[in-house]
């Protein structure tokens, strides 16, 4: 491997999008450094699912594999570190790691992630990604026709009731606390067999993370085989913000279509820049992150 002071690229997260933009990096004969601290967010979920030619595959193995084939080009090289600073640089930026060492390179990719924020409720952070599931075209057809339920509340409750609908008749809406829905929007769940559930949540009974029952407040008891939940999340990390990065209105690092940030230098891919959180997702935005970089960087050396 090169010195360190003469890397192309440094990456920031070694998950889907981080690996797929260094594989495309590595087979462009860019010098690059990946530095993961090891946390997906995916890390409870059994299947990936929706991954062409990988479809059900575990997320794990899917990481494994990825590593192994970044790892076949000479010119990269994966780091386990956690990367707490970062700076522009005359000519680059340089990344600091809580493990002590420092790495400097021309161009930046944050593919650091988000975080979930998830509520409260005993029970549900240890059945996230397992049975508390957030997206029904990663995990929706395992629990088809089974019962479900929703938690969410207005506008966005009921575009999620709506969706969950199309994969199983036997589904209810949990508001947790009283119902914001429109008159409107009631009606129209109530036609399509979608009850309405306003009473707080108080635990999810479970097993190794696989649902047996929904606990309410009131006592009251929902056996289930899913809940859907879409929580708010912020970034895993504050490098974005060290470099002066623009967000989103919702949080998320905004980028172009080149996968640029609001920083010249840094580029962005995967979950840290897109509600479309899906294995697929990631790599084809992490794929088309390398090929800018390498061309951003021919133009400027030609």
């Amino acid at each position: 491997m090169p010195a360190e002071d003469s890397l192309d690229v440094l990456i920031i997260g070694g998950s889907y999008a981080g690996l797929a933009a260094a594989l495309s990096l590595g087979r462009a004969r860019r010098r690059v450094l990946v530095l993961d601290a090891g946390r997906p967010c995916n890390r409870q979920t059994p299947h990936s699912h929706n991954f062409l030619t990988r479809d059900g595959a575990a997320p794990a193995e899917l990481a494994a594999r990825a590593r192994a084939e970044v790892q076949a080009y000479p010119s990269v090289r994966l780091q386990a570190a956690t990367a707490v600073r970062a700076e522009a640089t005359q000519g680059g930026f340089r990344v600091t790691t809580a493990e002590g060492p420092s790495y400097a390179a021309r161009r930046l990719v944050l593919a650091t992630g988000v975080v979930d924020e998830l509520p409260p409720v005993p029970g549900l952070a240890e059945c996230w990604g397992i049975s508390v599931l957030h997206c029904p075209y990663c995990h929706g057809y395992e629990v088809r026709d089974a019962p479900l339920a929703v938690l969410g509340n207005g506008d966005l409750g009921f575009e999620f009731a709506r969706l969950i609908r199309h994969w199983s008749p036997d589904l209810r809406l949990l508001t947790n606390g009283p119902a914001t829905l429109t008159p409107a929007q009631a009606a129209q769940l109530a036609a399509h067999g979608i009850g309405i559930v306003d009473t707080p949540l108080q635990a999810l009974e479970h097993q190794a993370g696989q649902f047996r029952q929904l606990r309410l407040a009131d006592g009251a008891a929902l056996p289930l085989t899913a809940l859907f939940a879409r929580v708010p999340n912020r970034q895993s990390s504050d490098l974005p913000a060290q470099l002066g990065c623009a967000l989103t209105e919702t949080g998320l690092l905004q980028v172009d279509e080149l996968q640029r940030t609001s920083v010249p230098g840094v580029y962005a891919a995967g979950d840290t820049t897109t509600p479309l959180r899906q294995v697929a997702a990631a790599v084809a935005a992490g794929s088309r992150t390398g090929a800018f970089i390498n061309h951003e960087l021919i133009a400027a050396d030609f």
